[in-house]
């Protein structure tokens, strides 16, 4: 797979889009057919947020209503078929032409005013960081964040199979988008510098931490562990943390033929979470309280885009090996203790 897609990606023309993108969906229904361990996953990452936002009206505390089988498995259809056309758009990126993307994506939302603003060279001339989640196209988010708004760093994971970070990686680069790898030393003091430059943005893909580390917040009605970087550069630079969420929209007449495809994204822009209410807190609290912050935010966002959160991985604290993390506090482990 991984050959065949670095193949793909090393010749994005050879086949028209529309032969690929069926392809990567056919593929995506086969996995969901066979229930394979990633769509397993996924079936309980989305009962979560689906059984979550059900809850969310009823106001006298009742006990949430689990979701229909049915239901589940057809929105897990649905994310599944999602998540592969994410790889289809990202591996064909090459044979796209920037008239296309642009037609493909826009920005939306009550933070994007204020973020434009903020970043405007002839405006505030401030860089921003923005959380994000593994949620539509991001590829496409950096993209129009790069032509919309700004310049664009980021950090990509430092995948195991070289080849494959080179090219998602060089697809990155492609669309104008700068790239930092964890595991690079200094990494956020670095994106700490660049956030002290004039009009940059610093967008991290932030609703899960495979790593040791992470922070520890509600979501969805349990618990969830997420990477600290947002918060950690917002407290450290003072600058205002923003949220997006990313979701396909389908598009139609000139937009439609202008893209050369039937689906677009919106990329919501929410936020500001403000970050002097927090100067009052020690540090490792203020960190907590903004992550907590930005993801209440993110959250519904998800709630209401679920199809389009490609979440395969284990997040939620039933699923979580506690044993494996670092510096998990003693209530998040009770919690865990008591959902046995």
């Amino acid at each position: 797979m991984a050959n065949m897609m670095a193949w793909l990606a090393n010749h994005p023309r050879v086949l028209p889009e529309r032969v690929i993108r069926g392809a990567f969906l056919a593929a995506a229904d086969v996995a969901w057919l066979l229930r394979v361990g990633s769509v397993r996953q996924l079936e309980r990452n989305l009962s979560h947020v689906l059984t979550w936002s059900c809850a969310r009206p009823d106001a006298a505390g009742a006990q949430p209503t689990p979701v229909d089988a049915k239901a589940l498995r057809r929105m897990s259809r649905r994310g599944m078929r999602s998540y592969f056309t994410y790889f289809s758009e990202a591996l064909t990126v090459g044979a796209r032409s920037e008239r296309q993307l642009k037609a493909r994506i826009h920005g939306t939302g009550s933070g994007l005013q204020s973020l434009f603003e903020l970043t405007a060279p002839s405006q505030g001339n401030r860089s921003a960081p923005i959380a994000m989640g593994h949620q539509g196209n991001w590829d496409y988010d950096g993209f129009w964040a790069r032509y919309a708004l700004a310049p664009v760093t980021t950090v990509a994971e430092r995948l195991a199979d070289t080849r494959m970070l080179e090219v998602f990686v060089a697809i990155r680069e492609r669309l104008g988008i700068r790239i930092l790898l964890t595991g690079t030393p200094h990494l956020t003091e670095r994106l700490e510098d660049e956030l002290a430059k004039p009009h940059v943005i610093v967008p991290l893909l932030a609703d899960r931490d495979l790593s040791r580390h992470g922070e520890f917040v509600e979501a969805f009605g349990s618990t969830i562990r997420v990477a600290r970087g947002p918060a950690t550069l917002a407290y450290d630079t003072g600058l205002p943390l923003y949220v997006a969420n990313t979701y396909r929209e389908r598009l139609t007449g000139a937009r439609k033929k202008e893209a050369g495809t039937p689906y677009g994204y919106v990329c919501e822009i929410s936020g500001p979470v403000d970050i002097d209410q927090y100067r009052s807190l020690e540090r490792e609290e203020a960190i907590h309280a903004i992550s907590q912050a930005w993801v209440d935010v993110w959250a519904q966002g998800i709630a209401a885009h679920p199809e389009d959160w490609h979440m395969l991985q284990p997040i939620f604290l039933e699923d979580l090996d506690l044993s494996r993390l670092k510096d998990v506090p003693e209530q998040v482990a009770a919690l865990r203790a008591h959902a046995r």
